[in-house]
């Protein structure tokens, strides 16, 4: 590396991975004089039309003189980056500080001329765009503000990367050279820009893994059993549609087959690509195979190997060898210690897995970072016959195991257009991004359902998974989940239930439920279990256990038809006797009143009916139609997913046997009442053996529901004439430069909130009784003494405040008894404090979490935020609407909206103090916490009455900087 005393340090924190258009992945990283030899090697592959573009003339090959310049930097005023895969470059760019003048200068110019250059074999991955945004990132940080590039009219790749990067530009003609130059801060249409390119790549290197044209075993027995043999059994079961090979170094010479398969020694020994190796060695062998799956040009792997950071530190550091030594190559793995990925799509049936059996295809995506979870999950699936696998299928598997590379972030960027999912099922054990996480489900949840369950949510994430620092409690970060439209839901058994009736049932218009049945006694369980969640049911309809299969029927149609009814449960008990309804005849019953009304839901609670089981499970078929078959027949009006697109949707191949189970086993788990041929437009109805679990899916296909109208407009964050943003900037800049973070000041907390229209009530201390008596006189009667000393600050249940002081004698009798309950003044900080109008009080926080981003809560002072936890949250900038429901969201918000015949609050001049605050801390990431406490809502008006300032510099925020994979 460069050690020259004129150049500085080798910027380390530079070096980035990141993933490219095609799904492959190229390191970034600076350009250092060790470099001369490489740089002359990739120029020499450069063809010389590239060459023109970038030289202006013929520029065959590069002087002696060339390499020292491209490859001597100081990394301030002169750097350049390379893009390389598997150690060599593949593009590269630099940029040159330049004066008004246009020649070669030093800070405090803040101009640079940039130029690139890309090998001709990998041009149109990407490469420029993702160097672009490296260099410009790395050009802010030494004090460059904008680009100038001079650009041949025929360069037009190159043009283009520079116009679609989003950035303010302007373009001009001059000697037959286009000049361009552009800003480099960011814009909301270059973080679009950047957006829309991170969800291409990331999707698209998520589809290589899932769909492979042909994939290796490495690591497949000779003999029965092991996991490789196992992988290899279930890939060639699963009827892969690709090549599939075996691959074992232990195999005899001349050994050409393994259980029918073409086996090999080496992936080198292959005759063609390999698009996907599932690697199944022992980890101290892993790296071998890396290197022979990377020289051999393989996309990706599915490492299914354990011993790595599951095991302990040293294991810990295998794994990160494992990252870099795969991306070195382009490579992105799933694992290591991975159960395996599975896609049911007949275009490719792949199982590359521990799971024996195929779950039946269909439009679930199912995500486990737990092997076990996802064991368990699949196999419930599997076992459900007619329930979730049988009639509403997997689209596709991934069990991430130590999710080292490919996360869940990856897979919903994947998931997100895929017209074969249309809804998405996630257990996760961890967060590694939380703020990308959050924004990738809000874009996710706007299209179709996105339900989350979380493990380890009291404790530590699973060592195998490296996760960022959070100091959000699990119960904050689930509302802020929710907040993006993700489906909280707290164990497997709701995430099935509730992915069950969402894939194949219309979101209900809202909370309002119909209820009918043969039983009064379960009708009430269902109507209190609507109730328990928020719904507004209707009082039940007994049909009575003498009801028939029409009976039904026209209930049903009745309440469907019904303007009051947003959804139905449909309740049904074993019925004995001569002229009893038959299950066959009363899910046909069912089927066909909700197929004549299919834009509410109908959900079915069942008790024991193990015939009506059989005929739940009895759909001939599990798959969508072929798109010929389904283009006569209209689809629902509102499913609540994104259709798929045509040509996309799955046929019905390889799906005649119904897989039905026992009826003794089949009332253990959720059904479906099915048409007799099951195509995609047919509605389901999943049937559940308990209303509890029925009413609370509901409950959760309701707000979801809510969530998505209101997301339809989620409001603006609103401006205010009174802020003063520049007087706040200029004030934090003066405080911080006292020291790296700070709490404030009584008097810079109130100035700092001052700039943002936010009025502190002032507290003036009160040392002395005659202290007290002229801080009252400065303020006005009457007024509050208040012991500010941290065990009594905010309890006034200890008695450390007195209120209503009239005049100085009630001030003085006071301010004794103060002093005699609780010791002497220097230990209780008495403060004199202007009384304010009665009302609410409140606490409002904002916090900067280093993983979650910018955090507004709300909540009632005292008892009801600390002791009961009922406080609410909002990731900043917070709109108006969603300050409007962060009032409204706590459980105890009545009382600020004339709870038992109380005067209303002012709820508009609440939501305004939230929005003033999310402005502050969106505006000054410095502002790194606030608390305002209490904050006295009263009819006509608030009163902060205390407040509280910390300033730091702010945490880094990768989600403004260029595109990377996490760091290994």
């Amino acid at each position: 590396m460069q050690t020259s005393p004129d150049r500085h340090e080798y910027p380390a924190h530079w070096e980035a991975d990141v993933v490219l258009r095609d799904g492959g992945t190229a390191r970034i990283r600076p350009i250092t004089v060790d470099d001369a030899d490489r740089l002359v090697s990739f120029y020499e592959q450069v063809s010389d039309e590239s060459k023109y573009y970038r030289f202006f003339a013929p520029y065959p090959r590069l002087s002696a003189k060339d390499v020292h310049r491209f490859t001597h930097h100081d990394f301030v005023d002169r750097v350049g980056l390379a893009a390389t895969v598997g150690g060599e470059f593949i593009a590269t760019v630099r940029y040159d500080r330049i004066g008004a003048d246009g020649t070669p200068a030093s800070a405090p110019a803040d101009e640079a001329e940039v130029a690139f250059l890309v090998q001709d074999a990998h041009q149109g991955r990407g490469v420029a765009s993702a160097l672009l945004e490296h260099i410009g990132a790395v050009a802010r940080e030494r004090g460059i503000r904008r680009f100038a590039a001079e650009v041949l009219p025929a360069n037009t790749k190159m043009i283009k990367v520079f116009t679609d990067a989003g950035y303010t530009q302007k373009r001009s003609f001059e000697d037959g050279v286009v000049r361009l130059e552009f800003d480099l801060e960011p814009t909301d249409r270059s973080l679009a820009v950047q957006y829309a390119r991170e969800h291409r790549a990331e999707a698209r290197s998520v589809q290589r893994l899932l769909a492979p044209g042909s994939v290796a075993v490495i690591g497949a027995g000779r003999t029965p059993g092991g996991v490789g043999r196992s992988v290899l059994g279930n890939i060639r079961d699963a009827g892969f549609t690709g090549r599939l090979y075996a691959v074992n170094k232990a195999l005899p010479e001349g050994h050409k087959e393994l259980d029918g398969v073409p086996a090999h020694r080496s992936v080198r020994d292959i005759d063609g690509p390999v698009d996907l190796a599932v690697v199944a060695v022992p980890a101290e062998h892993v790296p071998e195979v890396v290197t022979e799956c990377g020289e051999h040009g393989v996309q990706g792997l599915v490492v299914v190997s354990a011993g790595y950071a599951e095991s302990g530190p040293e294991g810990r550091e295998r794994q990160r060898a494992l990252v870099r030594h795969a991306r070195t190559y382009g490579m992105r793995i799933i694992g290591p210690n991975a159960f395996g990925i599975i896609n049911t799509s007949p275009r490719v049936r792949l199982n590359a897995s521990l799971a024996p059996e195929v779950p039946r295809p269909g439009r679930i995506g199912l995500f486990a970072q737990s092997g076990a979870i996802g064991v368990a999950l699949l196999s419930r699936l599997h076992r459900r016959g007619g329930g979730v696998t049988g009639v509403t299928g997997v689209s596709t598997f991934v069990s991430s195991g130590n999710r080292a590379d490919v996360s869940g972030n990856d897979v919903l960027q994947y998931w997100y257009e895929d017209p074969d999912t249309d809804v998405v099922l996630m257990y996760l054990e961890s967060i590694g991004n939380p703020r990308k996480f959050t924004r990738l489900a809000r874009r996710t949840a706007a299209a179709k359902p996105l339900v989350v369950v979380q493990g380890a949510r009291h404790g530590a994430a699973p060592q195998g998974h490296a996760v960022r620092a959070t100091r959000l409690p699990h119960a904050t970060v689930s509302a802020l989940l929710r907040q993006a439209g993700v489906i909280r839901v707290d164990t497997i058994t709701e995430l099935v239930d509730a992915g069950l009736l969402l894939a194949r049932q219309p979101l209900p218009a809202g909370p309002r439920v119909a209820i009918l049945g043969n039983s009064e006694s379960l009708g009430l369980l269902t109507y209190d279990a609507c109730l328990a969640e928020g719904l507004r049911p209707h009082p039940p309809q007994d049909l009575t256990t003498a009801a028939s299969a029409a009976d039904f029927h026209t209930a049903l149609s009745h309440a469907l038809a019904d303007d009051r009814c947003d959804a139905v449960v449909v309740t049904a008990i074993p019925a004995v006797g001569e002229g009893s309804v038959g299950d066959a005849a009363l899910a046909e019953a069912l089927r066909s009143a909700s197929a004549a009304a299919p834009g509410k839901p109908v959900l079915v609670v069942h008790v024991e009916l193990g015939g009506l089981a059989e005929a739940l499970s009895a759909a001939a078929s599990t798959a969508p139609q072929a798109a010929a078959d389904a283009a006569d027949v209209p689809r629902p009006a509102h499913t609540g997913r994104r259709p798929p697109a045509p040509e996309a949707r799955v046929d019905t191949e390889g799906t005649e046997d119904t897989g039905r189970v026992p009826a003794a086993e089949a009332t253990e788990d959720t059904r479906l009442i099915p048409a007799a041929e099951a195509t995609d437009h047919t509605r389901l109805i999943p049937a559940y053996p308990a209303a509890e679990r029925a009413v609370r899916a509901l409950g959760q296909a309701v707000a979801y529901a809510q969530w998505r109208r209101d997301a339809a407009d989620p409001g603006k964050v609103p401006e205010y004439d009174d802020i003063n943003e520049r007087g706040a900037a200029a004030l934090i800049e003066g405080l911080l430069a006292r020291g790296q973070g700070l709490t404030l000041g009584a008097d810079e907390t109130c100035d700092l909130l001052g700039h943002y229209g936010v009025q502190v009530h002032r507290a003036l201390p009160a040392p002395t009784a005659d202290d007290a008596v002229e801080a009252a006189r400065t303020l006005g009667h009457p007024v509050a003494l208040k012991a500010t000393a941290p065990h009594l600050r905010h309890r006034a249940d200890l008695g450390g405040v007195r209120l209503d002081l009239a005049d100085e004698e009630q001030l003085r009798r006071a301010y004794a008894e103060l002093t005699e309950l609780f010791g002497a003044p220097e230990e209780l900080r008495p403060v004199v404090q202007r009384m304010a109008p009665r009302g609410v009080d409140v606490v409002v926080r904002a916090v900067i979490d280093p993983a979650a981003g910018a955090v507004l809560s709300f909540g009632l002072a005292g008892a009801a935020s600390q002791l009961l936890g009922d406080t609410a949250h909002r990731l900043i900038p917070v709109t108006d609407r969603e300050a409007t429901s962060l009032v409204r969201s706590i459980r105890t918000a009545p009382l600020l909206f004339g709870w038992r015949g109380s005067a209303p609050a002012d709820t508009r001049a609440l939501e305004e103090l939230l929005l003033r605050v999310s402005r502050l801390v969106d505006d000054h990431p410095e502002v790194v916490a606030v608390t305002l406490e209490p904050v006295v809502v009263a009819s006509h008006g608030l009163s902060v009455l205390g407040a509280s300032v910390r300033l730091a510099p702010p945490p880094a925020r990768d989600d403004l900087g260029p595109r990377t994979l996490p760091a290994y």
